[in-house]
C-alpha cells in the first residue's frame, strides 16, 4: 500500500493565502482535488482509498474551514446532516466529479 500523508494534515500545512486561492471558487477547488485524485491514481491508489481520503478531507473542511465559495455552504450542510454511509456516498461522488474533464461546468 502506498504511504500517503492524510489529507487533513496537508490542508493544515497550507497557508491561509493558498487555501483562499484554492477555495475562492468551486472550479478552483474542483481542479485542485482533481489533480490530487489524478496523482493518487498514477501512484496506484484505488478508488476505495481515494474515497476514504475524500471523506477525511470533507470531515476536516466541515469542522475547521469556513465556506469560501457559493457551493461550499450547501456541501457543508449536506455533509453535516448525512450519516456515515451517506457521507461515504458523497465522498465517492466527489471523487467521480473531480476525476473527469471539467469542460462541462464552469462556475465563478
Amino acid at each position: 500500500m502506498v504511504n500517503m500523508i492524510r489529507p487533513e494534515e496537508k490542508v493544515k500545512e497550507l497557508s491561509e493565502e493558498k487555501k483562499d486561492d484554492i477555495m475562492k471558487n468551486f472550479t478552483e477547488f474542483r481542479d485542485f482535488l482533481g489533480h490530487k485524485v489524478e496523482t493518487g491514481e498514477k501512484v496506484g491508489i484505488g478508488e476505495d482509498a481515494l474515497t476514504k481520503n475524500a471523506k477525511r478531507l470533507a470531515d476536516y473542511l466541515a469542522k475547521h474551514e469556513e465556506p469560501r465559495n457559493r457551493e461550499e455552504p450547501l456541501l457543508r450542510e449536506m455533509w453535516n446532516v448525512s450519516n456515515k454511509d451517506e457521507r461515504n456516498h458523497i465522498a465517492h461522488v466527489l471523487v467521480k466529479l473531480v476525476d473527469r474533464p471539467n469542460d462541462y461546468c464552469e462556475t465563478g
